[in-house]
């Protein structure tokens, strides 16, 4: 994870790097909503770098209604394959460690404004 964007998720912005297993399975036996990215290889997937830009903006767009994390190296390949998002960077969003959806690649702002409430229960949903 030598990407200075990347680094930025977890040192200046407090995300969790999700290294292994357990520390994957700590996060999502949290309640609430959950994002997981999956960054790929920096140094071969140029959009990485964007992705690690957009998603905090979506954050803050739907007013933190869901924490961030980041996806380490040794469990990406196996949750790809278990959600089958399998194009990098991606996005996995959780309500607490239920599987919502997922969104591959990067997109235009339009359409994850539109993608992501389609993913995400509303709030009455997730508060019941």
């Amino acid at each position: 994870m030598s990407h200075p964007l990347l680094t930025r998720l977890t040192d200046e912005m407090g995300w969790p790097h999700l290294g292994d297993a357990d520390a994957l399975a700590a996060h999502l036996a949290r309640p609430g909503l959950h994002c997981l990215f999956i960054p790929g290889d920096p140094a071969r997937n140029l959009e990485t770098g964007d992705a690690a830009v957009i998603l905090p903006e979506l954050q803050k767009a739907f007013e933190g209604r869901f924490d961030c994390a980041l996806v380490g190296d040794a469990i990406e390949a196996g949750l790809r394959e278990t959600t089958r998002v399998l194009k990098t960077p991606g996005f996995l969003f959780y309500d607490g460690d239920r599987f919502l959806g997922g969104i591959a690649k990067i997109r235009d702002w339009d359409d994850y404004m539109g993608r992501v409430p389609q993913i995400l229960p509303t709030p009455a949903e997730s508060d019941a």
